[in-house]
């Protein structure tokens, strides 16, 4: 039910950052579509997502890993 109201009721890009910000590590190993399934969305919504906060200097991305920087 959680997901259903946030897929309602937030912004992509918000549930992205609130993700990413409660995660405990530092580096996260998963993959784009392992994401954006867990986050109820597609895999090029995340990828384009991420790629946004990467410029922004907020995370560093790799292959199957994205280091969360601020």
């Amino acid at each position: 039910m959680l997901l259903v109201e946030e897929v309602a009721f937030q912004r992509m890009d918000q549930r992205l950052a609130e993700w990413l910000a409660s995660r405990p590590e530092r580096e996260i190993l998963m993959t784009h579509q392992e994401i954006a399934t867990e986050l109820g969305t597609a895999r090029e919504v995340v990828s384009r997502l991420l790629k946004e906060l990467e410029r922004a200097g907020k995370v560093k991305l790799g292959r199957g890993k994205i280091e969360v920087l601020s």
